[in-house]
């Protein structure tokens, strides 16, 4: 007969109790730490608010007002080498941990009001909220993307979930350097049903890496109950789920918090690997604004009136009074100095409407128009010591064939032995003789611990490459199929791409993602895909696309020492085909930006991508008519090669843009666009462009075939452009 067997998890899960026994145990001073850094962040909030609706806030106003020990609790044992970010709800968070970095360790705000540095953080913080230059990301940010390295805060994230795989980055960052840091994502119950979030805790425990996954449960996602969207409403259960630590403690009592957090950072410090804690709390507002949730329905006023009763400043005021540490007229001190602080920062923003009562934000404060596209990549200056040629810049006996994907491995161990902050993260890297295609075969075997195989996660190990590049890696990403990344365009689109602009530049994004593409090789329409132009959508990043060896590792070790997000197309149908590389040089670079002739000619001008550029070059010679091949190699918005485009097509007065991929996905109709706004004059016929069907690929041969751009479409393309030329 079958029998059954309680199952029980492999980590712990608890929840802590406190009483007042438990804050007698912690010195006064810390205590009051506490109670005032709370106090900070209510009277800071409820001065946004004020400012939203006196106008001088523009965006949204998602106050912490009731979540504040949530947030104390964490941050005051934390260091500034220690990480936090956040998401949408943030402010709490991130005033605790600017103020924390620049409180001196024997400050007590009952003897003195708060240091310049002290102030300035909150100042800081107050104009960032409204846009201004003197914030920490020069008004980019905002509300909702705040940044400050320096303070210990990596960046939070106004996508739900998306934060969370990037602190796992940082902690793995910390993890491979040698550092002794300890990083915390904070996020909502929301979040915590994202995918992102299980993906990351997963590779967090998969790697024992040192990071804190904070739940501030508040109980609702805008209006969404948590019980109206999960079975399961503790938090804390995923940890276990995963084979870690889970905590559950009271989010209104600071010192419940603390705890949770000291046996968090103790864990870790064991090895043990991440934890979990979920703080039960509440946010006494609406998702956005002044205006309590009973006001639009989902909540009862006497739900909010059971928390409000918890209030976590009368619970503190309430204990440390019964512990002879505070009395009324402390209280009352305490929040004079802090109101002061937090008038004196929005004194500093603002000024009177002249003849009236109301406030406008002085001009001077405003961020200059014409910087609003400054800093979406680096300064091209970073790169321009790079050892650069080109093959010609070789003598034919210092070249030797080569195959692509042999050569392009071997210049990646070579760059890995030159920098140990380069990390691979993907798919089956760490086995079959170097993942599915051999590419990881080189570094596999040179550096197996930095080779880390990842769950079937894109978006996940994509978003941890992203927080791991923010503390000092270079992760290099394989895409096994390009279709996958896809999964991972959240991370893609809006993390790696927008980070650097909207935190207010001036600090290095050096993830690279190499993408495999096979649309040839009846993989079917989920695995065939070239996602070129979904990254070049984003002018945040760099794509390459290299047809031959000597570009692939030129182009690979120039992505290796940029300070911007790569993204290289890699057609598989070249990884066995030889071509000529140096025979004992695989650390040169080739300028990204740059295009090639790849034939000469004067008839047309044929702009070809990826697998594209050997058919043109083929169908040219083959066909006798004298078009002018151009490799376009570089395919990112902003790295487009148009001195040597424009110079052809002044030349020939006609082109062909040639692309294998699906019509809906081809880069062309950007070219035609801006061929059309720059080269208009020049041209002496209509653009035409080859590309594939409107339908992905499929499995059958002769369907495959016909969805691609092939040699007879753009025959036929050369043909009709030359015709009566």
């Amino acid at each position: 007969m079958a029998r059954k067997h309680d199952l029980t998890p492999s980590a712990p899960w608890y929840r802590i109790e406190t009483d007042e026994s438990d804050w007698a145990a912690l010195p006064e001073q810390t205590l009051v730490q506490l109670y005032g850094q709370m106090k900070l962040i209510r009277r800071f909030e409820e001065k946004i608010l004020d400012l939203e609706k006196a106008g001088l806030v523009h965006g949204p106003a998602h106050a912490s007002i009731g979540q504040e020990a949530a947030a104390v609790g964490v941050t005051s044992l934390l260091r500034p080498i220690d990480q936090i970010n956040g998401t949408h709800r943030a402010h709490h968070q991130v005033l605790s941990k600017l103020v924390n970095a620049q409180t001196e360790p024997d400050f007590d705000i009952r003897s003195r009001a708060y240091t310049p540095p002290m102030n300035d953080a909150v100042y800081r913080l107050m104009a960032e909220i409204m846009g201004l230059t003197p914030g920490y990301c020069e008004g980019r940010g905002g509300s909702m993307h705040m940044r400050d390295a320096e303070s210990g805060v990596a960046g939070t994230s106004a996508i739900v979930g998306g934060n969370i795989p990037h602190a796992a980055g940082y902690a793995l960052a910390d993890q491979v350097l040698g550092r002794d840091g300890i990083s915390v994502s904070f996020f909502g119950d929301g979040a915590s049903l994202q995918g992102a979030a299980y993906e990351s805790m997963n590779i967090a425990a998969a790697y024992k890496l040192p990071v804190i996954f904070f739940v501030e449960n508040n109980l609702y996602a805008v209006s969404t109950h948590i019980g109206d969207v999960t079975a399961e409403p503790r938090i804390a259960s995923r940890g276990p789920m995963l084979g870690f630590t889970g905590i559950e403690c009271d989010g209104m009592d600071v010192v419940a918090v603390y705890r949770a957090v000291s046996d968090a950072i103790g864990i870790i410090r064991e090895g043990r690997g991440p934890v979990i804690i979920e703080a039960q709390c509440y946010r006494y507002f609406h998702q956005s604004g002044s205006k309590p949730g009973s006001e639009f329905g989902y909540r009862s006023r006497e739900e909010e009136q059971e928390w409000i009763d918890r209030d976590p400043l009368r619970l503190a005021e309430a204990r440390l009074a019964s512990l002879g540490i505070l009395d009324n007229a402390g209280v009352v001190l305490i929040d004079e100095r802090i109101t002061a602080a937090v008038q004196a920062a929005a004194d500093r923003l603002t000024e009177p409407v002249p003849g009236s009562n109301q406030l406008r934000i002085p001009e001077r404060l405003w961020p200059s128009v014409e910087t609003v596209d400054d800093g979406i990549l680096a300064d091209p200056s970073e790169t321009d010591g790079l050892k650069y040629r080109e093959l010609e810049d070789y003598a034919p006996d210092q070249l030797v064939k080569t195959r692509f994907v042999t050569a392009a491995g071997e210049a990646l161990a070579a760059a890995m032995a030159a920098d140990p902050t380069i990390v691979v993260l993907g798919e089956d890297v760490h086995r079959l003789r170097g993942g599915v295609s051999g590419f990881t075969r080189s570094a596999l075997e040179q550096f197996p611990g930095r080779v880390l195989a990842m769950p079937i996660a894109e978006n996940g190990f994509t978003g941890v490459a992203l927080g791991a590049a923010l503390r000092g890696l270079r992760p290099v990403v394989e895409i096994m199929f390009g279709d996958f990344c896809l999964v991972a365009a959240d991370q893609i689109g809006n993390g790696i791409a927008k980070v650097r602009h909207m935190f207010g530049d001036g600090f290095p994004v050096p993830v690279i993602m190499r993408v495999r593409v096979s649309p040839h090789t009846g993989y079917g329409s989920q695995h065939s895909g070239d996602p070129a132009a979904l990254f070049r959508m984003f002018p945040g990043w760099h794509v390459v696309s290299p047809t031959t060896a000597f570009d692939y590792v030129g182009l690979l070790n120039t992505a290796l020492k940029s300070n911007d997000p790569v993204a290289i197309i890699e057609h598989v149908e070249f990884y066995q085909r030889e071509s000529l590389v140096p025979r004992d040089e695989r650390d040169f670079c080739l300028r990204i930006g740059k295009a090639k002739v790849a034939r000469p000619g004067a008839a047309c001008t044929v702009l070809a991508t990826s697998a594209m550029v050997p058919i043109a070059t083929k169908v040219a010679n083959d066909s006798g008519i004298d078009a002018e091949v151009i490799d376009m190699r570089s395919i990112g918005q902003l790295s487009t090669d148009w001195p040597l485009i424009l110079a052809s097509i002044a030349k020939t007065n006609r082109v062909i843009i040639a692309e294998q991929v699906a019509s809906g996905f081809a880069l062309g109709r950007h070219w035609i666009a801006e061929i059309q706004a720059r080269a208009f004059d020049d041209l002496d016929h209509e653009i035409l462009h080859v590309t594939g069907s409107l339908s992905a690929p499929v499995v059958s041969a002769v369907l495959n075939k016909a969805a691609l751009g092939s040699a007879e479409k753009l025959r036929e393309a050369m043909e009709l452009i030359t015709e009566n030329a």
